[in-house]
């Protein structure tokens, strides 16, 4: 049976009975059907809030862990597909955008060539390694893995400098490794660590062999033992969260008397730097020292060896099957459990984003991302900057003198929302339909180039280190910037038709953790223009210290596999930002209702609906080698303990939820953990 059609009178009725009629009363927000409600609140907030999902969900084949975050990052994939395809289909003029987003795009889908085409596309690359005669053409060959996005033992970026923030500077920091981090070297006693290693090894002798070496195996275990000297000789995770043991200022001739068995003044000319500055910055000196002696150390045909595998390591997604397979088997399969590879175009598509991301973003913005949701988040960023301003002005543990420079540091944030007032240009990038490799190595050379180029200009404000399309937020401390990507600002953390509660829990905790790192343990070492600078007087940075170890302690006491515990001082600065977050922005939602009673919706309180506003956003079912992975290399806690570790040291959540002594977290009020 056909549809009836509306006549234009009905049309006409209707439209004004939609503008006539009352706005829609707003929802709750929260997911009931999630909730396990034979879980107390005040036992496992998190499992009572997220607890039938955890039991009826299933990660899918091709992930590692499946949650809010996954979630909504495979619906926005789907959407790009779609602007994609469309763009592809249009034919577009040479040079233009939209012909470098379709033809990458298409380049990456040709999967019949990539076979028959197997390690050719590679073989220019392979031969300037192989060629090099002896260790003086080493400095020559790092600074051109560089700038084509192949690791070496050090790596190179462009930055603020620390300590003078109106300017750019070079930074050289330690790089090199094919495994995640020095632990799954060095930790040998880890029987998971030890069979992640063991099976490393194996995948480098099977990539090395497929590309034609003899000897794959046997390099493997040079390539592993090479690996594991550099792991020795690396900074902790730990060690490298504060900012100042991370800024040592060198000329180039303090630089070669740290390492001088390089030279660095080539390998800097040759990278493009020589001429634009004076100075570097070393992030781990001891870390350079190290290599130096390994460099020393190591016969050339190992390095050499090492670097065609790090050349191999980079290319294999984006060459035949085999290769693309092979790396699918270790990096993901392995190190994280996954055993189904994402289709080829979801991989497509990450590699447009990787590469196109702003001129992808631009359509994504036009496409998916409707104005209001920018006017209210606007709104929501003020409202939690207020909050921030009483809450520091009424905090008990720190002087005067330090909260003047706390409340100044806080005026200069600089909030972002949504997409860049500038985009980026990508007019110097040739994209060419059926050359991918060719393709990788270009985006990554003009990538390089575009930081060079930085190099001697003012610091470009406009810029943004996500793309609008991402679901995340993150707060630049060189810039002292908040900065949230459209694409994060809808359900759950950003509902328009929901009740304020649940986004001043959600969105609202999110700004008010970005807006916390900058007075976390790494972030309060800057001041507001992006210094490294010490505006503290030594008893309130005392004072602060006191809490931080607190917070470091409560979260060393959470374990989520049997023998993996979370890394507090590794994850401190995150906690910070959550547990601050989380304060804040209760405290603005306090403030926005103006003294007058929040609607009770769906059974909940608006107290309530705050709190759990905040515990929905970390649902999360993660497989088990992924979960290892994130406690060993992640700053942030696992979804179960960024839930339930704020709520402990939240008044708030007691008075909501009545937890009392003998609950399970019930915290006395003397041991909760209050900063900011």
């Amino acid at each position: 049976m056909k549809p009836r059609l509306l006549t234009a009178l009905a049309l006409s009725l209707m439209t004004a009975f939609a503008t006539a009629a009352e706005p829609a009363a707003p929802i709750s927000g929260i997911e009931i059907p999630n909730m396990d409600t034979s879980v107390r609140p005040q036992d496992d907030f998190f499992t009572y809030l997220n607890g039938s999902w955890i039991k009826t969900t299933e990660i899918p084949g091709d992930k590692s862990s499946w949650g809010t975050f996954a979630k909504l990052r495979d619906d926005t994939l789907s959407q790009l597909r779609g602007l994609i395809e469309k763009t592809a289909a249009e034919k577009a003029k040479t040079g233009t955008e939209a012909q470098k987003i379709g033809d990458l795009y298409a380049s990456f889908m040709d999967e019949d060539k990539l076979n028959q085409q197997g390690i050719r596309p590679l073989t220019g690359e392979l031969n300037r390694i192989r060629a090099l005669k002896d260790k003086k053409g080493l400095p020559l060959l790092f600074a051109h893995l560089t700038q084509i996005g192949v690791a070496t033992p050090y790596g190179m970026y462009v930055r603020p400098d620390a300590r003078e923030s109106t300017k750019y500077a070079v930074y050289i920091t330690q790089s090199g490794l094919g495994l995640p981090d020095r632990d799954y070297y060095l930790k040998k006693d880890d029987a998971k660590m030890a069979n992640a290693l063991a099976k490393y090894e194996l995948h480098v002798g099977k990539i090395l062999t497929l590309s034609g070496d003899r000897n794959g195996y046997a390099n493997a275990k040079k390539i592993v033992a090479l690996e594991t000297a550099l792991a020795e000789v690396q900074w902790t995770k730990v060690q490298n969260r504060d900012p100042v043991k991370r800024y040592n200022k060198m000329d180039i001739k303090q630089l070669t008397e740290l390492a001088p068995g390089f030279d660095w003044g080539h390998a800097l000319a040759a990278s493009g730097v020589a001429n634009k500055v004076n100075y570097v910055i070393v992030q781990q000196p001891s870390y350079l020292a190290g290599f130096n002696a390994l460099l020393e150390k190591i016969d050339l045909a190992t390095w050499k060896t090492y670097f065609e595998w790090q050349l191999l390591r980079e290319a294999s997604p984006y060459l035949s099957k085999e290769f693309a397979d092979a790396h699918f088997d270790f990096y993901s399969t392995v190190l994280t459990g996954v055993a189904v590879q994402p289709p080829r175009w979801k991989r497509a598509v990450a590699l447009v984003e990787a590469n196109l991301g702003e001129a992808l973003g631009k359509q994504y913005v036009a496409e998916y991302f409707p104005p209001e949701r920018k006017e209210r988040m606007d709104a929501l960023v003020k409202n939690l900057l207020v909050a921030y301003k009483q809450s520091i002005d009424g905090l008990d543990w720190m002087s005067p003198a330090t909260k003047l420079e706390a409340q100044a540091k806080l005026a200069k944030f600089t909030p972002k929302i949504g997409y860049p007032n500038k985009w980026r240009d990508y007019s110097a990038l040739s994209i060419v339909k059926n050359d991918l490799m060719g393709n990788v190595l270009r985006a990554e050379y003009f990538q390089h180039q575009r930081m060079i180029g930085k190099l001697g200009k003012p610091i470009d404000r406009e810029e943004w280190s996500m793309t609008p399309q991402t679901i995340n937020a993150y707060y630049n401390s060189t810039m002292n910037e908040i900065v949230f990507p459209a694409a994060i600002l809808q359900p759950p953390f950003f509902d328009v038709r929901a009740d304020d509660a649940v986004n001043y829990g959600a969105i609202g905790s999110v700004i008010g953790h970005e807006i916390g790192h900058g007075f976390d343990d790494g972030g309060s070492q800057s001041d507001g223009d992006g210094n490294l600078r010490d505006w503290w007087t030594k008893e309130d940075r005392a004072n602060f210290k006191a809490k931080a170890d607190a917070l470091v302690k409560q979260y060393d006491g959470y374990s989520p596999l049997p023998g993996y515990h979370v890394n507090g001082a590794l994850t401190l600065g995150e906690n910070i930002g959550d547990n601050s977050g989380t304060a804040i922005a209760y405290k603005a939602y306090k403030l926005s209702l103006a003294g007058k009673t929040a609607p009770v919706i769906d059974g909940f309180t608006g107290d309530q609906r705050f709190f759990m506003g905040w515990g929905q956003l970390w649902r999360v079912k993660m497989r088990e080698d992924q979960q290892i992975l994130q406690v060993k290399t992640d700053p942030h806690s696992p979804g179960q303990f960024r839930v339930n570790g704020p709520v402990v040291n939240q008044p708030g959540f007691y008075e909501a939820f009545g937890v009392k002594p003998g609950d399970k977290l019930y915290v006395a009020p003397e041991q909760r953990v209050t900063i900011w």
